[in-house]
């Protein structure tokens, strides 16, 4: 059974970093890729980053881009999400999801098969 567990949200400070942790099992991970998403109060949700089963692809929705890291570390069935600073903007619902496929897609589609209940990151001023 494929499960997805996000952990590391909670009320940060703004200007704090932030690690959100996806923990992936039931499923090899070499053969999905994993995204991160998020949804902001009153917003559509959006694509944060992809990043492929063999690790060598990663993606980044243009909105965000150069703001935040995506990895999965050797051996590890965990994908992380970093953020070196936050702010008001950042307050929102983070997902990740998996999909079983060997790339990410080029454009950030969302039309991934398997979903996380996601984790509030609330910044405060």
């Amino acid at each position: 059974q494929v499960q997805l567990v996000e952990s590391g949200g909670g009320l940060v400070q703004s200007g704090n970093s932030l690690i959100l942790s996806c923990e992936a099992s039931g499923f090899d991970l070499h053969y999905f890729i994993i995204g991160w998403f998020r949804q902001a109060p009153g917003k559509e949700r959006e694509v944060i980053a992809c990043i492929s089963g063999s690790r060598l692809m990663k993606y980044y929705g243009d909105s965000v881009k150069g703001r935040f890291t995506i990895s999965r570390p050797t051996a590890e069935k965990t994908i992380y999400l970093q953020k070196p600073s936050l702010s008001s903007e950042d307050t929102a619902v983070y997902y990740c999801a998996a999909d079983f496929r060997d790339r990410c897609p080029d454009e950030g589609d969302m039309e991934y098969e398997y979903w996380g209940q996601g984790t509030q990151v609330t910044v405060s001023p």
